[in-house]
């Protein structure tokens, strides 16, 4: 369903909808605790990882790639079960983009992943001739305040 041929390309008419997310570590400190996490859900099928991409913003504020296999620097976070994640969507221009929402002297890790969980639905919907028109995520801080300032609003004076 939507696989990856050796070119790279996919069956677009099955795909999911693809997302992509940057994820900063500040002070470049990663542990690595998601990583088994993000595995899971791909050998479950939820998801496919398309690209994954890691960079640093020096304090000076250049951005550059940083190897895939060992994060941290310190040899014990091996990552190789990730290398090859690399579909071609992510360009440099993707990766200079990322580099001006992370802090200098963090790092962030960019990952761009099919919803394969939702690849039927979306392929009904499109053989059913709609597509998608606006599409959009809430941060969980965002749904907290929210929720913050509601419970305040409702709280006696």
């Amino acid at each position: 369903m939507g696989d990856l041929d050796q070119a790279g390309t996919a069956d677009v008419d099955q795909m999911g909808p693809v997302d992509y997310i940057v994820v900063e570590f500040p002070g470049s400190k990663m542990t690595g605790e998601g990583f088994p996490l993000l595995l899971d859900l791909a050998d479950r099928g939820i998801i496919r990882i398309l690209d994954l991409v890691f960079v640093t913003k020096s304090h000076d504020g250049a951005v550059q790639g940083v190897a895939i296999t060992d994060l941290d620097g310190d040899g014990e976070l091996d990552l190789a079960v990730f290398e090859g994640a690399a579909s071609g969507l992510l360009g440099e221009d993707d990766i200079a983009e990322a580099g001006t929402v992370i802090e200098p002297g963090s790092s962030a890790g960019i990952l761009v992943y099919e919803n394969l969980w939702a690849a039927p639905l979306a392929s009904a919907l499109r053989r059913g001739g709609g597509q998608l028109v606006a599409s959009g995520r809430i941060p969980v801080q965002a749904l907290l305040a929210s929720v913050e300032a509601a419970e305040a609003a409702d709280a006696p004076v």
